[in-house]
This record gives structure tokens, C-alpha cells and sequence, in this order.
């Protein structure tokens, strides 16, 4: 924040939106009391089922109602709405912005009006959310209503059921709310959303929000040329029914409602819950890891152990990228995190700052797929998938491993390129002290216990030997384990175990004290509720978000524009001869259109609303095309994710090119280059879904909600199938890699090129019959060109 000279002001102010430097510091202050508070809210709701907490907890309170976790949502997300959008008015002030600069009292007004207006339209969006939604009803129960409906439904199912001889009901279902905003309601919703928006555009930026205005003036154009015109003879892509004759625009306040109140689409809706019952304590890890010293540890081990390869610092880049990535999640932060120390040395041992620059932002992109932390948007797609987290994680496992190992490459062969050695002998910056193994707990604990909680099954906890000793009471017929009862230990164990809301808040838990073994931090302690603080205003900042992308969510699902394109799609299949369906020439092409778009709506957007922008429009597009619907997700989510270095719009390319002073583009290229497995890997797992190592990547997406599987696939892991892909998988890439670098054991021309990217796809088709042969050819390429490489150029050119 820029400080304002006060010896400059007036007495008084010339216009009533000024006020003083200590008043913008008020504001940033107020914003982190309020972040620290949203904080201490949530993490209380996400409190991992503890044994007797809750009825120690009702016991106090003296009440069988009272609850201190898991609180209602119809009562939590308005409050918990109004305190994110409170916190993204002082935090992001539009004042603010506009008073460091020479504006005019007009400007000044207005930035001021629309941060009033943010705050406004929060709490008028949370008192129309009470009003309307049958769980409170507001006014209903102000005016007695609800009251007399609930004791008519009741007396009216206990006579059905004295009727029917059944026993006697004790609770009936929310009757709907009488009282509502009527008409009103499409003015709260319709002014909210735009405001929303506009502050948008502030903090994330203009295309995020361009996509949601886009795709809601769709919806309103669609809506009044049915209005104007009706359905019949119509284009279904240019109108959008809401209902029968007569034709009235009062028939879409249903519609209107469900922005309001659905669980689903809501602007309080399923994203709402994925961040205030899941996402949220890992947001609150990463801020604390932010503050622990053990980034600095995790550094400096990279580059301990990767100074006897010849890309030295490049490869310390890659591997504290990728473990920074798995605790930060974000390719930016990432960037800026470690780049700072890696590209300086990467430039020293004689990388150009373009390759120093790529590589960084490649590596750094690459840490929203590392297990077992990967960012906000791995957990969208656990939601949007209904895939509990945990196989998320397994899915990711060989993707990132190769994403990663095909970096490695890249070093070694621009190494080889440019003639680089390696160090060799560690330097007296890389050595380890006693300080950086305890600062490395702070990082290795935390993660060890999330994948421990996340992968231990549930039926497991109490089945081994140390419970035994600990007294649990099993038994055990015909290698079967059943647990009858359970320490208090235990049970706390097996409660949290495969949910990845108590993994990540016990995760949480043990950072807060571990932090107190680092000096510097226990003598200066209040950097925790700083930490906490920064939380809550990054969550809220990120709900902003979240409410564009709601925006499109539900318009998408209104129009129906996702399943027309999804049905028109596979109609124009059809049109095709079968020889060319059963080939995969159109899954291909379906999927290069997919991937062209989730980059074209990802540039200059964050991960998330890339990923769920794309998943909604052409998820089920391509889920119809026979891909599970888990990997059709997988597919989209790595698209998103490379995005992120991708021109023109490279977010962590452009990062990187403010550390190394190279050109932004220049290193985007090159980002693309030393990063173009992630290009590639989503065909690949997209045609071999075993790659993903989980049945929900190999379920048929026409059994509905059977369990039957995709032709060729069964539950479990064929283990030598997946050898054989994973062999196929590692010499594409070594291919891929070198031909890219155009270097391997010396310079390689165009042809030969050429000849490798195109040996590494037959590797990879279906058929034996063509990928042996391309096995043998490319062994046989490498062979005569590392054989080459030994006989020197004067000997080759005679």
C-alpha cells in the first residue's frame, strides 16, 4: 500500500471519500480481524468427528440441539457469505485503489459506492437466502406462518398414519415459504450478480468475467427471443424456454429462486460447501506453510541432492517446485517462491534465462497435479466427479511422476546441449543443519499425516496388531477382520480416515505446533495470526470467484446449452462411417477440441474456473463419447492446469520472466516446450485409463448408475497391462523429450527429429502390430545415434 504524505492534506478533506493513510491502514487491519474470525468460524465447522465431543459440547451448553462443528448450512453459508464479501471489500477497496492516485472527488465517490455496493448486495443476497429457502423461511416464522404449517403437515401425516396403522410421525418435511420476495427477486439477483462481477474484473480479471457476462447475456437473449417469439419452429440454441402458453416472464422466477437457494447451482451452492467443508483447512495449511521456515529446508535439500547431475540447479528447480507445489498448489506463488533462488543459479551455471525461466514455470504449474495436496481445483473435481479425494490422489500419481520425469529430461539433454557439468561437491549453502532437519518436520510431518489419514480405509482402523494391544475387540473368519469395539484413540483414527476435510484440518492441527520449534517464529509468535488472517482473506477472495463461475454453472444448466452441444456432437458421430468411430479418429479430434478450449478459456484465468468452465460446456460432450466421466474430468483439469504456460496468456511463464528479465513470450515458448508432456498425457490416460490406477477412470458412462465397466477393463489393476503401457509411456517420452531439446549424445538434425516425435506416437497406439515395430525402430535410433556420437564429426563427414 502506498503511504500518503499528511503533511499535503487539508484540515479537512475536500471531498467526504478522503480520508487519511491510518484510515487505509483501518481498512486492511479491519479486513484481517475479519479474515482471522472467518478462519476460527470454519475451522470449527470442519472440526474431524471427534468421540464424545458433541455430547460434551451439548452437555455444557445444557441443549440437545446445540452443535460446535458440522453447523447448519442454512445458517452458515449467508453469514459466512457476508463476512468472504465484507473481507474482499476492505481487502481489494475499490477506494483505496483510486485514492493513491491523483482521481476526482466524482471517481472517488463512485469507487466508494461500489464497495458499499459489494457489502450491500452480500447481505441483501443473505437475507433473500433466508427468506426463500423452505429449510428457514425468514418472514414465516417472524409472522407465525411457518409455525402453523409445520402443525398442520404434522397433524395431517399422524392421521394417515393412525389410518394406515403406522407409527405415529414425529417430523414432517419444510413446507415451502409463503412469504417471499415475489417479483422482487429477479431485481436483488440480477443487480447482486452484476456488482459481483464488476468487482470481479478488479480482483481476478477481465476474462474470467468475460466468460460469465458472455454466457448470461446468452441466456437473457435466449429468454426473451422465446418470450417475443415462442418455441415453435425455433432454433433450440436460440431460445430458452420458461414455460407454456401464455408466455410470461413471471413463470422463470423458479429459476430465478434456484440462483438463490439451490444446493447445486446456488450462488450459496455446492461451491460454497466444497470450500467451507473441505478446501478450507488446506488453504489455511498453505498459508502456514508459507510462514514455516521449512520452504527454505526444502530448498536447499533439492539442491544437496541433485548436485551430482549435470543440470544441477534446473533439477533442484524441478524438485522443490514439485514438493513446494504439493503445500502451495498455485503456479504463480510457486514461481515466485522458489524461482527466486533457483533461476539465479540456473542462470550462473550457464542456462539462458529463457530455459531457466520455462523450466521454473513448467515445474511450478506442474505442482497443482503432485500428490497429495493439489490445489483448490483437485477438489472441485472430487466434488464435480463425486470421486472421494483420496482416489484422486492415487489417480494422480504415475501422471505427475511422468509430467516430472519428463522435465528431468529436458534439463539433461540442455545440459548435454550446452555443455554444462555438474557441481559435484556441496557447496557450504547446501549443507543441512541441525535447524533445517527440525524445519523440514514442519513440511514432512504435516503431508505424512494427510496421506496416512487419506489412505488408510476405514474398515482397516482396529484390525492390526497395535490395536490389538491397545485393546480393540475384533475377530477375524475366514481372513476377514471385524471390529466390534474400538479405543477412544481408534475411534478418533477411523472417524477421520479417508475424508479429506479431517485429514487436512489434523494436518492444520500439528503445523500450528510444530511451528513452535523454529526460534525465529517462537519470538515472534503473533506471525500465526497473521498467517490465519492472510486465510481468510485468500478464501474469501477466491469465493469472488466462485460466484462467476456459479454464474456460468447455472446459466449452462438453464439453457441447456451443455447437453446441446453434447447431443449435436454425437449425432454428427453417427453421420460417420463405424470403421472411423471404432478407430478413435473422432474421440481424438473431440478430445483436440476440448483441450484447444480448456487453454483458450484458461489464459489469464485462474486453474478452477478454466477447469470448471470447460467440464461444464464440454464435459459431457466427451463423456458421451464413451469416456468415464472421471477421466473426461481428469482430462479437463490437466488442460486447465497447463494453461498456466501456454501463450499469449502465461500466467507462470510470465511470473518467471519478472526474475529472469528474459522476454515474457519467449519464455512461454519455452515453458511449452520443457512442459509438453502435459500436453500430452491427457490423450494418453484419456485412451489407457488404467494409467489412473482407479475403477472410476474405467466406468462406463452409459450403465447410468450400474457399476459395469468400459469394453476391455475390469475392477482392480491388471498389473501387467500396465507395465507394458508404462514401458511404451517412459521411451515416447525419452523420445519426445530429446526431440524437442533437438539433442540427446550431440545435435539432432530436422529429419531425425521428425523421425522421433513420429516413432513416439506408434509407440503408443493400441495395436502390437504397429507399436512393436516402433519399439524396435526406436531402440534401433538411439542405438545409431549414440553410436554415432562417439565416432567425431571430421570421421562422419569422411
Amino acid at each position: 500500500m502506498t503511504e500518503t504524505n499528511e503533511a499535503s492534506r487539508p484540515a479537512v478533506p475536500a471531498d467526504p471519500t478522503e480520508v487519511s493513510a491510518s484510515g487505509d491502514d483501518r481498512g486492511l487491519s479491519f479486513a484481517s480481524v475479519l479474515g482471522l474470525l472467518l478462519v476460527f468460524i470454519g475451522m470449527l465447522n470442519t472440526i474431524p468427528s471427534i468421540p464424545g465431543l458433541d455430547d460434551l459440547a451439548q452437555e455444557i451448553a445444557g441443549s440437545q440441539s446445540f452443535t460446535i462443528r458440522k453447523f447448519p448450512y442454512e445458517w452458515l453459508y449467508p453469514l459466512a457469505f457476508v463476512l468472504m464479501m465484507t473481507i474482499v471489500a476492505l481487502a481489494h477497496s475499490f477506494w483505496r485503489t483510486v485514492s493513491q492516485g491523483d482521481a476526482s472527488p466524482a471517481r472517488r465517490r463512485l469507487a466508494l459506492a461500489m464497495d458499499i455496493a459489494l457489502v450491500t448486495a452480500a447481505v441483501v443476497i443473505a437475507v433473500s437466502y433466508l427468506v426463500e429457502i423452505d429449510a428457514v423461511c425468514m418472514v414465516d416464522q417472524l409472522t407465525g406462518d411457518r409455525q402453523a404449517l409445520i402443525a398442520k403437515a404434522l397433524a395431517e401425516q399422524k392421521e394417515l398414519s393412525e389410518l394406515y396403522g403406522l407409527p405415529a410421525a414425529a417430523t414432517v418435511d419444510d413446507p415451502s415459504c409463503v412469504n417471499t420476495l415475489g417479483v422482487w427477486i429477479f431485481a436483488v439477483v440480477g443487480v447482486s450478480i452484476a456488482i459481483f462481477l464488476a468487482y470481479n474484473v478488479k480482483v481476478w480479471g477481465f476474462p474470467l468475467v468475460a466468460v460469465a457476462i458472455a454466457i448470461a447475456a446468452y441466456t437473457v437473449i435466449t429468454v426473451f427471443v422465446w418470450y417475443a417469439f415462442g418455441a415453435d419452429g425455433m432454433n433450440k440454441y436460440l431460445i430458452t424456454k420458461l414455460g407454456g402458453e401464455p408466455r410470461m416472464l413471471l413463470d422463470g422466477r423458479p429459476n430465478v429462486q434456484d440462483i438463490l437457494v439451490n444446493n447445486s447451482q446456488g450462488l450459496l451452492g455446492r461451491f460454497m460447501g466444497i470450500l467451507l467443508n473441505t478446501v478450507f483447512p488446506y488453504i489455511v495449511l498453505g498459508s502456514l506453510f508459507g510462514i514455516s521456515a521449512g520452504g527454505r529446508s526444502l530448498i536447499k535439500i533439492a539442491f544437496l541432492q541433485t548436485r551430482r547431475l549435470r543440470g544441477g540447479p534446473a533439477h533442484a528447480a524441478i524438485v522443490s517446485s514439485a514438493l513446494f507445489g504439493t503445500i502451495s498448489g498455485g503456479p504463480v506463488v510457486n514461481v515466485l517462491s522458489t524461482g527466486v533462488l533457483t533461476i539465479p543459479m540456473m542462470i550462473r551455471r550457464g542456462f539462458s534465462r529463457t530455459f531457466a525461466g520455462g523450466i521454473e514455470a513448467a515445474a511450478s504449474s506442474g505442482g497443482q497435479i503432485m500428490p497429495p495436496v493439489m490445489g483448490v481445483a483437485a477438489f472441485v473435481l472430487s466434488a464435480m466427479t463425486i470421486v472421494p479425494y483420496r482416489d484422486v490422489v492415487i489417480a494422480a500419481i504415475i501422471p505427475s511422476l511422468a509430467y516430472f520425469g519428463c522435465l528431468f529430461l529436458a534439463v539433461v539433454f540442455q545440459a548435454r546441449k550446452q555443455g554444462i557439468e555438474a557441481v559435484g561437491e556441496a557447496t557450504e549453502d547446501m549443507r543441512l543443519t541441525r535447524d533445517d532437519w527440525i524445519h523440514l518436520l514442519m513440511i514432512a510431518l504435516p503431508i505424512l499425516l494427510i496421506i496416512a489419514l487419506l489412505m488408510v480405509p476405514k474398515e482397516a482402523v482396529g484390525c492390526g496388531p497395535i490395536a490389538g494391544l491397545f485393546g480393540a475387540e475384533r475377530s477375524f473368519e475366514g481372513g476377514t477382520c471385524t471390529v466390534t469395539s474400538l479405543p477412544w484413540l481408534f475411534q478418533l483414527i477411523q472417524n477421520s480416515a479417508g475424508d479429506a476435510g479431517s485429514a487436512g484440518w489434523w494436518a492444520t492441527a500439528l503445523l500450528c505446533v510444530l511451528l513452535f520449534l523454529d526460534h525465529e517464529f517462537r519470538a515472534r509468535p503473533s506471525r500465526l495470526f497473521s498467517a490465519l488472517a492472510d486465510a481468510g482473506i485468500l478464501i474469501s477472495t477466491l469465493y469472488l470467484m466462485f460466484l462467476a463461475v456459479s454464474v456460468i454453472d447455472f446459466c449452462l444448466n438453464f439453457t441447456g446449452l451443455s447437453g446441446f452441444i453434447a447431443r449435436d456432437m454425437l449425432g454428427l458421430l453417427r453421420t460417420f462411417a463405424p470403421e472411423l468411430q471404432s478407430g478413435g479418429i473422432f474421440l481424438f479430434l473431440a478430445l483436440v477440441v476440448t483441450m484447444m478450449l480448456a487453454i483458450f478459456l484458461g489464459m489469464g484465468m485462474p486453474t478452477v474456473p478454466a477447469y470448471i468452465n470447460v467440464a461444464l460446456l464440454m464435459g459431457p460432450m466427451i463423456i458421451g463419447l464413451g469416456i468415464a466421466n472421471f477421466t473426461a474430468h481428469m482430462f479437463i483439469f490437466f488442460f486447465a492446469v497447463a494453461s498456466a504456460i501456454t501463450p499469449p496468456v502465461a500466467v507462470a511463464a510470465f511470473a518467471a520472466a519478472s526474475i529472469t528479465k528474459a522476454d515474457p513470450m519467449a519464455t512461454g515458448f519455452s515453458a511449452v516446450r520443457s512442459g509438453i508432456v502435459m500436453f500430452v498425457l491427457p490423450f494418453v490416460f484419456a485412451f489407457y485409463p488404467e494409467l489412473l490406477l482407479i475403477d472410476a477412470a474405467k466406468l462406463d458412462p452409459a450403465a447410468g448408475s450400474a457399476v459395469q465397466f468400459i469394453d476391455g477393463y475390469g475392477p482392480g489393476i491388471d498389473w501387467l497391462a500396465l507395465a507394458w503401457i508404462l514401458v511404451r509411456l517412459a521411451l515416447a517420452l525419452y523420445l519426445m523429450a530429446s526431440a524437442l531439446t533437438r539433442f540427446d549424445r550431440r545435435r539432432i538434425g530436422s529429419v531425425e527429429t521428425v523421425l522421433r516425435l513420429a516413432i513416439a506416437v506408434l509407440i503408443l497406439m493400441r495395436d502390437p502390430a504397429i507399436a512393436v515395430p516402433a519399439i524396435i525402430a526406436a531402440l534401433g535410433l538411439v542405438a545409431w545415434h549414440t553410436l554415432s556420437a562417439r565416432i567425431p564429426s571430421t570421421a562422419r563427414t569422411g
